[in-house]
């Protein structure tokens, strides 16, 4: 509605937004009275019904998202002149937007920074101070990829920490050293419908789980969406997945020209993958979205949203060897080349860092299989978990 949002339409600027519709600057609520009295009704309560009335207005708040971020990428192309495009900030990490951005060939290429929000500052104040104050170079790497390697920039563990954390609480555990036998044990946990729990690596940067604080699973099953969501989640079971596909695969599963390591980009899944769904008429009133929401879409129905779509991780072997090792070991025993990655954490917790945050999130939920490093652990051998104070301080190796 104009009341809240108005653009020019003949240039991307101004912008405005009318801020006595939201109550963000003045409390901690993102919509005020006015809003709800505006749209007919207050804000649906968390863990409610959707509607077809909260799926519109969420689609139309994304139409105009978008209308925006597209109006703003034609006003700097025609302004700079530029070819290639970098985003950041809180909006950059709205991955329908971007893949709209994408295929809109505004830019001939999009980059995005994988901590676009807030937190995100951190590594461009560090990039800052090495560039302008200890007189490091600026260099673009000879290859033409990012720089960022993925975006695996946090702290890392060792086999034999490990090995000491899990010894330390006699936790059972099964060694596996030969990285080829490791990946294909932790894809025959998948391909018979297991849940992994995946630590491996130097953690993400970011928002995203990409494969080093990751939970793993099947996508060509339709209840892995609703099992990840209810038991290991704990949130509503609609929720999409993301899938994580080996780079090289990507086009066949996606029409995405592009690499999108980042997790940062929505595509629609290929034609040909998809299954037709029962659509309610335009009029009908729909008091619950799940009934359409559950129905398989594609033939990796876990990952593959209400609109064919699904936000894509491609995965280099280069970024992150042993779990774009996993996903290949996966194609070969299933012939699928995706697998379901989500955040290793439940909702309300922040993403898993180290082996001990791993383990107790393990145990809480249903996961059927830790992976840590070197390490797998199968929840059947576990000994009954008990919360200790032990478990609420911060855990140091020695």
């Amino acid at each position: 509605t104009t009341e809240i949002y108005t653009l020019s339409l003949h240039d991307a600027l101004p912008i405005w937004l009318n801020t006595s519709y939201f109550g963000y600057l003045d409390g901690l609520v993102m919509t005020n009275e006015r809003f709800a009295e505006l749209f007919d009704g207050p804000a649906r309560q968390p863990e409610s019904r959707i509607s077809r009335r909260e799926m519109d207005l969420a689609a139309s708040i994304q139409v105009v998202t978008e209308e925006v971020v597209l109006k703003l990428a034609r006003y700097a192309r025609e302004r700079t002149g530029e070819r290639n495009l970098v985003l950041a900030g809180g909006v950059a990490l709205n991955c329908v937007a971007n893949g709209k951005l994408l295929r809109e060939k505004i830019f001939d290429r999009l980059w995005i920074q994988p901590a676009a929000g807030d937190a995100g500052g951190a590594l461009g104040a560090a990039l800052l101070a090495q560039h302008r104050y200890f007189g490091e170079p600026r260099t673009v790497p000879a290859a033409g990829r990012d720089a960022q390697k993925g975006s695996y920039l946090g702290p890392a563990y060792s086999g034999g920490e490990v090995r000491a954390f899990l010894d330390k609480n006699e936790y059972p555990y099964h060694g596996e050293p030969d990285p080829e036998s490791r990946a294909a044990t932790i894809a025959q946990a998948l391909a018979d419908g297991k849940i992994v729990g995946y630590l491996s690596g130097r953690m993400e940067f970011g928002p995203r789980s990409l494969g080093a604080r990751s939970i793993l699973g099947d996508p060509r099953r339709a209840e892995t969406q609703s099992v990840m969501n209810l038991k290991i989640k704990f949130r509503e079971s609609f929720r999409p997945f993301a899938p994580s596909v080996v780079a090289e695969d990507a086009a066949e599963y996606f029409e995405l020209d592009c690499e999108s390591p980042y997790m940062l980009l929505v595509a629609p899944v290929r034609g040909e993958r998809r299954l037709p769904m029962d659509m309610p008429d335009d009029g009908a009133e729909m008091v619950d979205m799940l009934p359409l929401v559950n129905q398989p879409r594609s033939d990796i129905p876990a990952v593959t949203h209400l609109d064919y779509s699904a936000r894509v991780q491609t995965v280099h072997a280069s970024d992150h060897r042993e779990f774009h090792r996993v996903i290949s070991e996966f194609k070969k025993l299933t012939g699928c080349g995706v697998v379901v990655n989500t955040s290793f954490n439940v909702r309300g917790e922040p993403i898993v860092c180290s082996p001990q945050d791993a383990y107790r999130c393990f145990m809480r939920t249903d996961m059927d299989l830790l992976v840590l490093e070197d390490c797998l652990l199968w929840k059947s051998e576990q000994p009954a978990f008990e919360e200790s104070e032990e478990w609420e301080q911060v855990y140091e190796l020695d």
